[in-house]
């Protein structure tokens, strides 16, 4: 990768993980959890992270979300970032809830798989609080994985998962944020088709634009 790419990346996640408002929860299924670890690698990441975990076995995700007819979708994605929205607040407004503003980042993944070349593509989504105890906003996109290999596809969703977590706090207006979700990220290497914007912050939106 290119160095200059990295030294992108790594400020975006640092400036987070320094914003002392900022605290919440990452869920990650089917690519590894490569959103997360880019907070955990630059350092500070106990100040913005509550929680991080992959339900990769079906079994416990349906233990967790309840049983699904497919497991990469958007009424998936829907259900993770209710589900950990609604325990974050549960768990931690009492004791952080007048000085935070928390945070849920969620993404449902089919990745390259070592048996068959099957679709790439996937669903993320952060539900965020932009004052404390406010009500919150959301954004979802689904992408499109292109790299060849299991590996570079979730470098990629790392990338593009961090940037959507960096424009939901510090873009505005929507526009600014479409446009900066392939920031350090090589044209050819994944596609968003969708976005959709939703909560008090993004009223006025026309998601059919």
């Amino acid at each position: 990768m290119n160095p200059q790419m990295e030294i992108g990346t790594d400020e975006k996640a640092l400036r987070i993980n320094l914003d002392s408002a900022k605290y919440g929860t990452f869920a990650e299924i089917g690519a590894g959890q490569e959103v997360a670890r880019r907070f955990f690698r630059v350092g500070g990441a106990a100040g913005t992270i509550a929680k991080t975990m992959s339900a990769y076995d079906m079994t416990f995700s349906d233990a967790i979300y309840g049983q699904a007819d497919r497991y990469v979708s958007r009424v998936r994605l829907q259900t993770m970032l209710d589900h950990e929205y609604d325990l974050l607040i549960e768990r931690l407004d009492r004791k952080f809830g007048a000085e935070k503003t928390f945070f849920v980042f969620a993404d449902t993944i089919a990745a390259r798989s070592f048996k068959e070349r099957n679709e790439s593509h996937g669903w993320l989504g952060v539900r965020f609080q932009s004052q404390p105890r406010g009500q919150p906003s959301q954004i979802i996109i689904h992408v499109r994985l292109l790299d060849e290999a299991n590996v570079d596809q979730q470098e990629a969703l790392g990338i593009i998962g961090l940037n959507l977590l960096y424009g939901a706090f510090y873009c505005r207006p929507p526009e600014k944020l479409i446009s900066s979700l392939q920031e350090n990220l090589p044209s050819g290497r994944i596609e968003v088709d969708m976005i959709k914007f939703s909560g008090p912050l993004f009223q006025n939106v026309d998601n059919r634009l």
